[in-house]
């Protein structure tokens, strides 16, 4: 295939220096596949996020959703992919275009964690740890490896090549709080500062 990445998120494409890799920042709303080496990164609220691989082609994706379907107001332009089923459907659509097989996808699921205060009543978080568990049983998609639910952001760091995901997690961090905020109703900006834990290892 001459196409190396989705369309997505291209404009959020840079070299990073840590990792020594080219890297694509995933924001809400959006997706990323690729055939290339690459890191995929995204901060995780109460959103989710979805590793996907075809491990024989060579093909990987991430997506990053804010709620399952479009049952809640999102406010004027919200895209397709905010929304989990949507997000799915052209994540797999993209890494088909690649070359990736519907019936070889892995995935990998992240997210969902209770960090914005105000949001507990509709239970977002467990809402969409529900529907994307629900939705790769549905597609016969195995899951690999799973860090959801708790009381804490997540950063996301996803090794294409070798499918490898690190994550580090944070405690009631404002910036994944701020990046969530233009999709949603009133949220509390907690005003602190990043603590960061452990970094897990999935293989």
């Amino acid at each position: 295939m001459n196409r190396a990445d989705g369309l997505n998120s291209n404009n959020h494409q840079y070299y990073d220096k840590h990792f020594q890799i080219m890297a694509v920042k995933v924001f809400p709303g959006e997706f990323h596949a690729t055939n290339q080496p690459r890191l995929l990164m995204t901060l995780l609220g109460s959103c989710v996020s979805v590793c996907l691989s075809d491990r024989l082609s060579g093909v990987a994706g991430m997506n990053h959703f804010l709620l399952p379907e479009g049952s809640l107001e999102l406010g004027s332009g919200a895209s397709a992919a905010r929304f989990g089923i949507n997000a799915m459907e052209l994540l797999i659509t993209d890494m088909q275009k690649l070359g990736a097989m519907r019936n070889r996808l892995e995935a990998k699921i992240f997210g969902a964690g209770n960090v914005l205060d105000g949001m507990t009543v509709i239970r977002v978080g467990e809402r969409n740890s529900h529907f994307i568990r629900n939705y790769l049983a549905n597609e016969q998609i195995p899951i690999l490896a799973e860090d959801l639910l708790g009381e804490y952001a997540r950063k996301v760091y996803f090794f294409t090549e070798t499918g490898k995901v690190l994550i580090k997690k944070l405690k009631r961090t404002s910036a994944a709080i701020k990046q969530e905020q233009p999709y949603r109703g009133r949220i509390v900006d907690q005003n602190e500062g990043a603590k960061t834990g452990d970094i897990d290892l999935f293989i």
